[in-house]
């Protein structure tokens, strides 16, 4: 996999010239409030460029060419107190980033005694514009609107834990956007055929998110199983035996068949350099590629845990949407509903093909299956529930007004039976019954696939949206 860029954060205090003259010790407190963001937004994979206190229009251009040099991701803009809309424009402008502005007071409210105390009506003054970062978000906002550029805020207290665990989504957002802008997804084969609404224009998938997108030969992973060692084959068998629970009846010559792709599908990740990966082949009439192709599923298992997503049936979308959930850390496996159950009121819903082992709800069972339903061969399976509790299901929906939206629904992973049919097999309660749920998320229009993931994560989903100007449908 390629190593994934830290995150460049860009934070920029404003406020007003003109008052630091006015009120000894103003601008000192409010940078030390910037100070005081900037220490927290600091975290492993996260650099931040603090581009200081940002008081006029000829310092807006300076750090609007900064943030441009710094290549920076997204600007957190921290009113500290009444700063003109002008010092705004260009720095917003010149940063073209998205833009979270911070409307953040220092406490949850004026000590109205001891203000009133105050003997000094000058010293008073400078007390009050200490607290009045919502005086220019109105004047911002309106400049943004009308300028083009998305506005988006977080309003709060600068220390306050609730303020915190918003302006982190919005950080988590901002992982994601960069992420996918970064990202190399390899598409192997060619699509499910009949398969309509999995279709879609890579192109515009490049130009809505910023991935990279290869096309790659299924005879480029069959011709490097040739070269795979006898000693490299026993070695991820035991890998299998560890990561998996194997069923006794899995014959040993599949293991090794798995394997020996498993091993040859690692060496094309390195040489692609990939991030996610979507694949089909019918494999029909070329006995090497059909071999390679029915035995790819612990392999591909494996790579999905390791944060390199595969989705089968070709489906870029969800490839996507995997490499999104996986990126915010609830994993992200590939499922659809095939079913449900009216006497417990749940949807059941799984796959053939790869799953994500590390958000299982304990070892992944490996079968073997005499037959892939709907496809050409046969060889081992995975066989797994996401982990019981809360989830997330997220698809990436072709939309006409907007390209793309994100359509999530949170849920429930539920104990009980499953069927034992070497797939990936789960039982999920919506908080609107599973009538309701399956009917709004049909009404959406949805391709058939999506991603599940573990936690409820739609509000961090919602700012992801927002940041790479998505639409956002969230069902229940």
């Amino acid at each position: 996999m390629s190593a994934e860029p830290s995150l460049r954060v860009g934070l920029c205090g404003i406020g007003l010239e003109a008052y630091w003259s006015q009120f000894a010790g103003l601008k000192e407190r409010l940078e030390s409030y910037v100070s005081q963001v900037a220490s927290r937004l600091v975290r492993p994979g996260v650099e931040v460029v603090n581009l200081g206190l940002v008081d006029s229009p000829q310092r807006s251009r300076v750090a609007g060419r900064s943030s441009r040099r710094e290549d920076i991701d997204v600007l957190f803009l921290y009113v500290t107190t009444y700063a003109l809309s002008s010092t705004v424009l260009p720095l917003v402008q010149r940063a073209g980033v998205p833009v979270v502005v911070l409307n953040l007071q220092p406490d949850a409210a004026i000590d109205y005694a001891a203000f009133n105390r105050m003997q000094d009506r000058t010293a008073m003054t400078g007390e009050w514009l200490a607290y009045c970062s919502a005086c220019p978000v109105p004047e911002i906002a309106n400049v943004m609107m009308r300028a083009g550029i998305p506005f988006h805020q977080v309003t709060g207290v600068l220390g306050e834990a609730t303020t915190w665990r918003e302006i982190e989504e919005w950080l988590d957002a901002a992982r994601v956007r960069s992420a996918l802008a970064s990202a190399r997804l390899v598409l192997m084969g060619h699509y499910y055929s009949g398969m309509l609404d999995i279709m879609t224009d890579v192109t515009l998938v490049s130009i809505a998110f910023g991935t990279h997108v290869e096309m790659v030969e299924v005879d480029e992973l069959s011709a490097m199983t040739v070269a795979v060692s006898e000693q490299d084959i026993a070695r991820r068998v035991a890998e299998f035996e560890r990561c998996f629970d194997v069923q006794p009846d899995c014959p040993p010559e599949e293991l090794r068949r798995a394997a020996r792709t498993s091993v040859a599908l690692d060496a094309f990740v390195a040489g692609h350099e990939l991030d996610a990966m979507a694949y089909y082949y019918k494999g029909s009439g070329n006995s090497a590629n059909e071999d390679a192709m029915s035995s790819i599923i612990l392999g591909t298992s494996l790579l999905t845990a390791r944060h390199i997503p595969v989705a089968g049936e070709y489906e870029v979308k969800n490839a996507l949407a995997m490499k999104i959930m996986d990126t915010l850390g609830a994993g992200g496996s590939f499922t659809e509903y095939y079913a449900m159950d009216f006497n417990d009121d749940l949807v059941l819903m799984g796959h053939d093909g790869p799953g994500h082992i590390a958000i299982a709800e304990g070892k992944t069972k490996v079968r073997p299956l005499g037959v892939y339903h709907g496809k050409v061969g046969r060889g081992l399976s995975v066989e797994m529930s996401v982990r019981h509790g809360p989830v997330t299901l997220l698809s990436i929906v072709e939309d006409a007004s907007r390209r793309f939206k994100l359509l999530i629904a949170e849920g429930q992973c539920v104990a009980g039976e499953i069927l034992e049919i070497g797939n990936t097999n789960s039982r999920y309660r919506f908080p609107i019954g599973a009538r309701g749920f399956v009917s709004a998320w049909n009404a959406a229009a949805p391709a058939h696939h999506c991603a599940v993931g573990v936690g409820h994560v739609g509000s961090t989903l919602e700012k992801c949206a927002a940041l790479m100007g998505l639409g956002f449908e969230k069902i229940c």
